[in-house]
Order: C-alpha cells, then structure tokens, then sequence
C-alpha cells in the first residue's frame, strides 16, 4: 500500500493515493497490456491469453460479459454482478480494434481507506517517535510522540524543515541522544530506518534504561577488575558459552599465557590446551582423552566439586579451584601454594626426625596439653605401659592415663597430684615421686610444667637414676 503526504503541515497526516487499476486492454480481442493487479489477479500474460481467457474468469460473477469487444466504433458499457450483496463491478470501453477492461470493487476501497485510518492511529498510539523524510531528506511526516518529544526539548512544535535528530544520526541505524534544555542526563534512542517506495521510514526506540544498565555493568566489571588486580590468586571467568570473559593479571604469571591470546576470549578447551602447551598443568597420560578431560573438568566446575592439586614439573605446586558463577558462567582460581606445601613438607620431616629422636631415647617421655590431652608419647612409653594413642579414635586424657597407670603400679603413688599438675589446678612446676610396678620393678617419675603450658611426665628405672647420679 502507498502513502502520500498531505502538506503543507502540521496536519501531518497520511493520504492514501488512488492504488493501481485493474485494468486491461485487448487489441482485436488479444491481451496487449495488463496492470500488475491485474496480471496478478487473473494470472494472465499479454500476447499469450485472449478475450475468452478472460470471459472464462468473469463469467460466474458476470453471466452478461460479452463474447467478445465491443460492437461498432466506440462505446462502453458498466456491467454489475450477478447479486446484490457482491460489490463488484466492471467497465468496458471500446475504439476501434482497442477495448479496456476495468474492475472496480468498492468494498476493497473503502477498506483500503479503513487499513489508513487504521495504521495513522497505530502510528499517533506508538510511545516512540516515527517520522518520515523523502529523498533529501526533508521530514514530510511525523507522528504525535515526535511532535510531543519535539516539544519537550524546544518548548515549541517544529518548523517544516526542522527535524529532532541529527540528519546524520538518522541517515544509518544506530544509536543517538537528546538532552533537554533543562539538562540532567541524556535520553538514548535507537534508530532504525527503511525506504519504502522512495519514501524512508524512521524509527526511534528509546533505550535509556539499556545504556544505564549497560554503564552499571561496565562499571561493575571495571571495578571487579581493579579489585581482582591487586589479588595473587589468578581468576579466570568463563560464560555460558565457554568464553574467557574476564581474567587479572595474577593469571598472567601463574599461567603463563600471553595477554593478547587472553584478551582474545578463548574458550575453555583452548586456555586449558594452552596451558599444557606451557607446562601449567599436569601432562595427560593419554592426550588422546584429552578434549574429554577439559569437559569433565568443566561440568565439574559448573557444580562446584572440581577442587585439585596439579604439581608441576619445575617444582611448583598449584590448587585449583572450579566454582559455579551466575547466568551459567564457571569460575577457575589458580593459587599458587608452593611455598606452603614446602613449608608443609619441611615441618612433617622434623617432627619426624623428632619422633624419631625421641624414640631413641631410653626414658619413658609422655606430653600432656595444658587441657590435658596427650600429644606426644615416645617408644619406650608405649612399651611400658602398652599405650598405643594413634590407634584410639578419641582423644587420650591424663586421666585415661592415670587409669592405666593405676593398672599396672602398686597403690602407694599419688596419682591424683600428677593430674593436678597436668591440668594446671596445682601452682607447683614439677612433682617427682616413686613408682613401684606389678613386676616389681622400681621407677621415678617427674612431672614438670614446659614451654605453652605443657607437662612433660618422665618415667625412668632407678638403675638409670642411679648411674646418672654416678
């Protein structure tokens, strides 16, 4: 459907123009020329379709179409159909050997009229600008909210060849901004436009409320980069699509990938594949498993059970973490933990080498905490007294020790001061006594308080106090 222009303004109003006949014309009772609606609504082809082809096509709505053109020189003749309800119509004109075939049905008209009415509301309803411009791009049409918004910003209605937007913003989509004259913050618009039969239509989408969110986002980002910058763990955010999305420079050292393959935004096979290539990640026994290890890792991750501990092959030691993130994402956490577990290992080797000492020594050499927990206890303690800690799933007490010391030594000890001294009740810092076992056998013991609180209970033979005091 075509529209004209009604100008001059400010009706601002559509016109529908007369559309196109459906018209024919027959030389000696052969189609020589046809409008498209007409061509279209009887599929006939000039030169190939005669009077009769037509005929055939009429016949049911107009039983009095002639056989064939009309009769003498010139004349003409209307035709209607066949029943009142039907509107149609059709005139026949004839001169000489030409006749012209004309259908009119009126009842298409004047919905064709009601279609304009139509479409003019729905363009003066729409909440954004819409307005039209011809080939110069001169505004020939605007509908009510550019007028409105035209106004808001001017504080009058436009001249005829004023427009709201820039004609360079409004030659190309894309996005523009108008600040009113009172200032405060700029209203945002997408333009679209399309021609149409010379004529080009604009669309304006008001999206305000997108270029903030868009902004707050962009803000957010770029302080969670500035906060992630500062971080020795490395961060590496992938979306839904298993893109690299945002990354901190503490990933840059740990993985050793360079910035521009980051900031490409590979996807998640691709940075795992790299880090292999640059030894920053265990080597797969079987590479050929390869592509399906980095998606079981994935979905691990997106569940947030993927916790490892990858030890590399210069000596480094990392812990990597894979945690679920909003909107399908997956976060990885690179931490480099090599100086821990070193330090980790070196203290295990001490106490080791400590226990190991220590169970060389002759002397029975038991540890209570200041709460009175057994935390250390050599050999010759567990021979003794056939005490085993390690193997006891609560954890042992002085008094579960004086219990089984009680056991297996006569009655004439006082047990009850070593426990008051073990759990601090008593201010004295050492208690020496004599212990005489089932067997017979004769001992020392001293309680004495030591460094964080500790008592350290010492049992030895009176041979060895003996040959001490020798």
């Amino acid at each position: 459907m075509t529209y004209l222009v009604r100008r001059p303004e400010p009706a601002f109003q559509y016109e529908m123009a007369d559309a196109e006949p459906v018209a024919l014309l027959f030389d000696d009772g052969v189609l020589h020329h046809a409008t498209t609606p007409a061509l279209q609504r009887f599929s006939l082809l000039p030169g190939a379709h005669l009077w009769d082809d037509l005929r055939e096509a009429l016949k049911d709505s107009f039983p009095d179409f002639p056989t064939c053109p009309g009769p003498g020189e010139h004349g003409a003749l209307t035709l209607q159909a066949k029943t009142a309800n039907d509107p149609q119509e059709i005139e026949i004109s004839w001169w000489g050997s030409l006749c012209w075939v004309t259908c009119l049905d009126h009842q298409y008209r004047d919905r064709d009229h009601a279609s304009a009415s139509a479409a003019q509301r729905a363009c003066d309803a729409s909440p954004h600008p819409i307005w039209q411009t011809d080939r110069d791009g001169t505004v020939i049409w605007r509908n009510n909210r550019y007028l409105t918004l035209f106004e808001q910003l001017h504080g009058r209605r436009p001249q005829s060849d004023e427009c709201l937007f820039e004609q360079a913003m409004t030659a190309r989509n894309g996005r523009t901004s108008l600040t009113s004259r009172n200032g405060g913050d700029p209203d945002w618009f997408e333009i679209s436009t399309r021609e149409v039969n010379g004529v080009t239509v604009h669309h304006a989408t008001c999206i305000s409320g997108l270029v903030k969110a868009e902004d707050s986002l962009r803000t957010f980002v770029q302080t969670l980069t500035k906060t992630f910058a500062h971080l020795r763990i490395g961060l590496a955010i992938f979306n839904r699509e298993d893109q690299l999305v945002l990354f901190n420079p503490a990933l840059l050292e740990l993985s050793g990938v360079p910035a521009e393959f980051l900031s490409a935004r590979p996807n998640m096979l691709s940075f795992f594949d790299q880090l292999r290539e640059n030894r920053r990640m265990p080597e797969p026994k079987n590479y050929g498993s390869w592509r399906q290890q980095i998606a079981d890792l994935a979905s691990a991750a997106a569940d947030g059970r993927y916790r490892e501990t990858w030890s590399l092959e210069d000596g480094r030691t990392y812990a990597v973490q894979g945690r679920p993130h909003p909107e399908g994402a997956t976060v990885f956490l690179f931490e480099d933990i090599s100086a821990e577990v070193s330090l980790t290992r070196n203290f295990r080797a001490e106490l080791e080498l400590s226990q190991y000492l220590l169970d060389k020594v002759e002397d029975c050499l038991v540890v209570f905490s200041p709460s009175g927990v057994l935390t250390f206890c050599n050999s010759a303690y567990r021979d003794l007294w056939q005490q085993n800690p390690d193997a006891a799933f609560a954890d042992i007490t002085v008094s579960d020790c004086l219990d089984v010391w009680r056991s297996k030594a006569k009655a004439d000890v006082p047990w009850r001061d070593f426990l008051k001294v073990s759990c601090g009740y008593s201010n004295r810092q050492s208690l020496t006594t004599r212990v005489t076992m089932d067997n017979g056998q004769l001992m020392t013991c001293v309680a004495e308080t030591i460094a964080s609180g500790a008592t350290l209970i010492c049992f030895k033979t009176l041979e060895e106090v003996a040959a001490e005091a020798h």
